[in-house]
């Protein structure tokens, strides 16, 4: 009886202290014994992939009950939480561009051509999203292609609202049962996260980020100023209201888990949970906040700029106001088509390369650069994606309820 209780306890407790437990427990383990804290990166590696199994699943039955079952004027929502999403990512790009020409940063550009395939133009980007909007749904599911299954998820919605009722709530429950496993695997993440901490201390340290720390800095930087300054802003002049409270439940909450997930993908399951647990409409976020981390990316915009800029200053090259207004644009535009997973965004930057004539064996490098980073970069980026699609909802969600 005394097990089952302390069970009960620690299932019912505070999510966020255990995770802030786990984060402590996994630095301390890698300090006292790397050995031991590589070997339990296996610990973080299975939740991560927990999180990658459920959410193809989860995101196209619950966007496809949430249309099934959504009440007359729900879709007016969904309108300003993408206006919301494009404004942001656009944000993100024009503050990366400021930052950078106040603080202008060189690369060592001495690393060994690494064998990516990029996008060679906006054009490729827009082809590989044409292609994802049509894949086959188990294809899509099984590679997790978000942006196949979103589309599939709102043409069975769709679909399914000239059904009969009994079937609509079929559907509905279908939702819920997949829900309620998501909530059993998010129990997980104090576990799953002391994994991925401690493995990563262990293997990589800090020494790898010491050459990169100008860069580093600005882009947590202005990863940070665009989550604690411009996020906020643009809450505040939809809501008209103080948005901290919203906005640092959002950083806690979504925020952490992205940190160290580095995946808005395997984030939409937590993220889906954090709008349940702050009574947002269903039939609005069980749509926009799939639908934001494929295109809701002011953090990959950040990336895309601040790297791209870093490496036209290294080769001497003059971007002029016009420039990197379009630079902006485009980064932009990329960021929305980057894909949900690790590092997708360093992928795109040869496309904003060659705006100012970089060629592309020099794009690449700084590509290898961003990798080398990532440890770092990446998280912060996928934390500022994540988390944002959370604050924006609710802005919305909130403004409507009014």
């Amino acid at each position: 009886m005394a097990n089952s209780a302390l069970i009960q306890k620690i299932l019912g407790g505070s999510l966020v202290l255990q995770i802030a437990g786990g984060i402590v427990a996994g630095v301390v383990l890698a300090l006292a014994w790397p050995e031991a804290a590589k070997a339990s990166m296996l610990f973080g590696n299975l939740f991560v992939q927990a999180l990658k199994a459920v959410a193809p699943v989860l995101v196209l039955v619950l966007v496809a009950a949430a249309l099934a079952n959504q009440e007359k004027g729900n879709s007016a929502r969904l309108k300003p939480i993408v206006a919301l999403y494009l404004i942001g990512t656009l944000s993100a790009a024009i503050l990366a561009v400021m930052v950078s020409a106040f603080v202008p940063t060189n690369l060592i550009l001495t690393i060994p051509d690494v064998a990516i395939e990029p996008p060679k133009g906006i054009v490729d980007v827009l082809q590989n999203l044409l292609f994802k909007i049509v894949d086959n749904p188990v294809h899509a599911i099984a590679d997790g292609n978000f942006i196949g299954i979103l589309v599939w998820g709102v043409a069975l919605g769709l679909g399914m609202r000239h059904a009969s009722g009994s079937s609509r709530v079929l559907l509905a429950d279908v939702a819920t049962a997949v829900t309620n496993i998501v909530r059993v695997v998010i129990r997980l993440a104090p576990l799953g996260i002391f994994g991925l901490v401690a493995g990563n201390l262990a293997t990589f340290g800090l020494e790898a980020l010491q050459g990169y720390a100008q860069i580093l800095a600005v882009l947590i930087g202005c990863m940070l100023t665009m989550a604690l300054l411009i996020n906020p802003l643009i809450v505040w002049l939809k809501i008209r209201r103080n948005p901290y409270p919203l906005v640092l439940t959002s950083l806690r909450e979504s925020g952490v888990t992205a940190f160290f997930t580095r995946s808005s993908a395997a984030n939409i399951p937590v993220n889906l949970a954090l709008c349940e647990k702050l009574g947002l409409d269903k039939n609005t976020y069980a749509v926009s906040i799939p639908l934001g981390a494929t295109i809701n990316m002011g953090g990959a915009a950040i990336t895309i700029t601040v790297l791209t800029l870093a490496a036209a200053h290294t080769l001497g090259i003059e971007v002029d106001v016009f420039s990197a207004l379009l630079l902006s644009v485009v980064a932009a535009l990329s960021a929305c088509g980057a894909s949900g997973v690790a590092g997708g965004s360093l992928l795109l930057i040869p496309l904003s390369c060659g705006l100012f004539g970089i060629p592309n064996d020099v794009a690449m490098q700084v590509v290898a650069v961003g990798f080398v980073i990532s440890i770092l970069q990446d998280s912060a980026e996928t934390a500022l994606n994540s988390s944002t699609d959370v604050v924006f909802t609710a802005a919305v969600c909130s403004t409507t309820a009014d």
